[in-house]
């Protein structure tokens, strides 16, 4: 769609939408502002300044806890899906959340959008491995609310993001003991219990005040493969204010304990891109499988055992300290400190063995493709667990695990003061503060490569190749009497160490803001400088041979370790950015707003590669960024409408593919690309009485390639996975004890790689919400809820096999590699507060 349709859509249903709507809301009898309250926006404002949504000059969507509950079925992806201008997929299950941000070039997960909670991030340094940040916490009862800011001042402040920030703010205790319980149980052997409380410490009178929050989860799904998802988190904080009412300290912590299984894109068919049966005439969801565990190899440092069924762990706590204190009546004081420190495992199932075509295949192909078909008429398939013969119309699946090894610890802190200042008629809030962080995270691979049958869960299967052997040059060739095992309990001879290395970085950043109030206007100005530097090392793998392994007979293992030999080098970086806003009071319920930035990404560390010894070059990727629009406020509706506009220069894009000259291994593909985009973002929620409420947002845009090093057919181009149109819509209903919501998201159609030869088709995702609510004395209430996702069991494909690039173009195969909806889940929830 061309921009001028995008313009002539969205202003063509606004003006049919805007003046019945605004007529409808003069005339209504009660005023909603009665029973809504906006919340005050926290992320990244100076202290002394208090803006609701409505007053920010840049888009700001906030969510509720209740809000936040009804949303959430999974991941972080059910929760910003919802959001404006944003795309997130949630398809691998809970954990490693794909977020696509106004059509900025991204693999996924949070490249260009940190994630907070309480105003400190997760983890400080996107890039140093391939986690995400949403791996080191899980959302509980604790949270009381969500913002996401996008562009402006705001993002200046902190981590600094001037695309955009998510921040989580926890629930804090007060004199009041609250508390809330809640169990849950799904479809396919989910179970989890949740918890809250919060009151004061040291009796009515103390100025202490504590909260606790926490879950334990053990679920077999969403996908059932044999493998379980299960765990822990332990949140909590005490809040301390000062007697004289100054401010306040509060000490935050977590613990996490949780192992969480990971789902990547299976075989589906090639022209319906609907999941297929298996061999076993079941529907396939997973390629995942328990038989993997345990499957093992000699190395030069021993033998490893694949730890793939504890999917994505883990282990750690985090502990921070926040100060907020009024100095006087025109100084402001904040102060943030946190440390954290995680045992972190990534291990995940590929979506294929990278020969031959990647998809199943007969027995015979599976012989061809790998070059010892000359042998079929010896070849023996077997399952490993039980040595029964495969029947011969089996189709096989040659997949690989892939375990990572991703310790890593965080530091931050975070100073600033404030100072109020009335000159002439304006009131000014001027925050001059820093921000520094020390990080580091191990990056250590291994491969395993498997065959197994082609099920949902496949079964592990062997390969005999009857009355044959090595000769002394390592040729197979026929031996009558002897027997070559080609996979022995399913494990093949593609294995090893794929890289080992240690990255850190130390960020260091001033900033310095004004904002400003005066009568009908509001403006923002802030500048932040930055120096990032950083340190590889790099432990050099090499093949070795590994003979007489006493669980394969004879069969000479290659296997990929380390050789011993370090390579290591530093790089450092200094950028800035600037923002500007303004915000035109032009009436009582209608806001104009417009904001632009110059802004920066540091380059993801790990796409750094090593040239002859030394690190290649490291320089700043700069983002241009423009917003205009309106906000409007009335009593019977509100929302926003805004243009866009960003521009992106030198990302260093890094794509996980499969190895063309090393079959079975994987390789990190670094692209430098420069990208263009705009659009036009409206939200909008409308009460239609005291019962029902509509609620939508919709986001249309253009965005193209303007550079791509090395493959100028790119230019042009469509990004990959963001699609041009997306529109959320829900609608509400409260009556008495009784609430429901139905929830829509439609993501339009997209593409799976940059030159845009395979196209993913539109999906909707549909999800409902449905609880009544008892009430007792003392304020008591148990609200028994259902919960459906994916209410039609859409099986939209969110993304292609990216490990494959362009090997899926051209005219639909037998299969396709890709990643559809999680299917339906039905789920209920009971919660009691008290």
């Amino acid at each position: 769609m061309s921009f001028r349709a995008i313009l002539l859509r969205v202003f063509g249903a606004a003006a049919a939408l805007a003046v019945p709507m605004a007529a409808m809301s003069q005339s209504s009898g009660q005023d909603q502002d009665d029973e809504v309250i906006e919340e005050v926006v926290v992320t990244g404002t100076g202290a002394s300044v208090l803006r609701t949504q409505f007053e920010t000059p840049q888009t700001v969507t906030q969510y509720n806890e209740e809000d936040l509950r009804s949303f959430t079925s999974s991941s972080q992806a059910d929760i910003l899906t919802q959001l404006p201008g944003v795309s997130a997929e949630g398809g691998g299950g809970e954990v490693a959340t794909n977020v696509f941000h106004r059509a900025l070039p991204s693999g996924g997960q949070f490249s260009f959008t940190p994630l907070l909670y309480d105003g400190m991030p997760a983890f400080t340094t996107f890039g140093l491995n391939s986690s995400a940040f949403d791996v080191f916490y899980r959302n509980d009862l604790g949270i009381a609310r969500s913002e996401f800011v996008s562009g402006g001042v705001s993002n200046l402040f902190g981590p600094g993001s001037v695309a955009g920030i998510v921040n989580y703010i926890s629930k804090t205790g007060s004199a009041d003991p609250a508390g809330t319980l809640q169990v849950e149980v799904a479809e396919e052997g989910r179970y989890r219990g949740d918890y809250f409380f919060s009151g004061p410490l040291g009796g009515d009178t103390s100025d202490t005040y504590y909260a606790l929050s926490g879950f334990y989860r053990f679920d077999e799904g969403p996908l059932q493969s044999g493998l379980d998802t299960k765990g822990y988190q332990v949140r909590g904080n005490i809040k301390h204010n000062f007697d004289d009412g100054s401010g306040s300290v509060t000490v935050y912590g977590q613990a996490i304990d949780d192992s969480v299984q990971f789902f990547l894109p299976l075989p589906v068919d090639g022209v319906s891109r609907e999941r297929v049966s298996g061999n076993d005439g079941a529907e396939v969801f997973t390629m995942n499988t328990v038989e993997a565990i345990g499957l093992s190899y000699d190395t030069p440092d021993g033998r490893f055992t694949t730890p793939i069924g504890d999917g994505v762990v883990t282990k750690g706590q985090s502990l921070a300290v926040v100060l907020d204190k009024d100095l006087n009546d025109d100084w402001t004081l904040n102060g943030k400190v946190r440390y954290a420190r995680y045992d972190h495992q990534f291990n995940l199932f590929l979506d294929g063995d990278a020969i031959g075509p990647n998809t199943p295949e007969t027995q015979a192909e599976y012989l061809a493709n790998r070059g010892i078909d000359a042998f079929a008429a010896d070849a023996v398939f077997t399952f490993s667990e039980t040595g029964d013969a495969l029947p011969a119309n089996y189709l096989l699946f040659g997949n690989r695990t892939l375990d990572r090894w991703r310790d890593a610890t965080d530091f931050s802190t975070e100073l600033s003061v404030g100072r109020n200042l009335t000159i002439g008629n304006s009131e000014h809030a001027i925050t001059i503060g820093g921000f520094f962080s020390a990080s580091q995270a191990d990056d250590i691979n291994y491969i395993t490569t498997y065959l197994g049958d082609f099920r949902n869960a496949p079964r592990l299967v062997d390969v005999t190749l009857q009355d044959v052997a090595e000769d002394g040059s390592g040729n197979l060739v026929a031996t009558p009497g002897s027997d070559y095992q080609w996979t022995v309990n399913g494990l093949a001879n593609a294995n090893g160490m794929t890289g080992n290395r240690d990255r850190s970085a130390r960020r260091t950043a001033f900033y310095v803001a004004d904002q400003i109030e005066m009568d009908r206007w509001s403006f923002d100005f802030g500048a932040r400088v930055e120096r990032l530097d950083g340190e590889v090392k790099q432990f050099n793998t090499a093949s070795f041979q590994m003979a007489n392994d006493p669980l394969v007979n004879d069969l000479v293992e290659n296997v990929s370790f380390t050789d011993g030999s370090l390579t290591t080098d530093d790089l450092s970086a200094t950028e800035w950015a600037f923002s500007a806003g303004g915000l035109y009071r032009l009436n009582d319920e209608i806001n104009l707003f417009a904001n632009a930035s110059r802004g920066f990404f540091f380059p993801q560390i790990r796409s750094v590669p090593f040239n002859d010894g030394q690190l290649a070059s490291y320089e700043g990727e700069i983002i241009d960024t423009f917003e205009a629009g309106i906000k409007f406020n009335y009593d019977k509706f509100d929302g926003y409408a805004a243009f866009f506009y960003t521009t992106l220069d030198d990302r260093r894009n890094v794509d996980f593919e499969n190895d063309p000259n090393n079959p079975g291994s994987i390789i990190e593909v670094v692209t430098l690309q420069s990208t263009e985009a705009l659009g036009i973002e409206a939200s909008i929620t409308y009460y239609l009485n005291d019962f029902w409420s509509l609620h939508g947002n919709i986001t249309l845009r253009d965005h193209e390639f303007t550079k791509a090093e090395g493959a100028p057919e790119v230019v042009g181009k469509e990004l990959r996975r963001q699609p041009t149109e997306m529109v959320n819509t829900a609608v509400r209903f409260n009556y008495a004890n009784f609430d429901a919501a139905l929830f829509h998201n439609f993501h339009g159609d997209n593409f799976a790689n940059d030159s845009n030869t395979v196209k993913l088709d539109s999906y909707n995702l549909v999800r409902l919400e449905a609880g009544y609510t008892f009430e007792f004395d003392s304020g008591q209430t148990m609200r028994v809820s259902a919960n459906v996702f994916n209410l039609t069991d859409e099986q939209g494909i969110t993304e292609g096999s990216p490990r494959q690039g362009n090997a899926q173009s051209g005219a639909p195969a037998q299969f396709f590699v890709g990643r559809p909806i999680l299917p339906r889940r039905t789920m209920l929830r009971v919660t009691y507060d008290f």
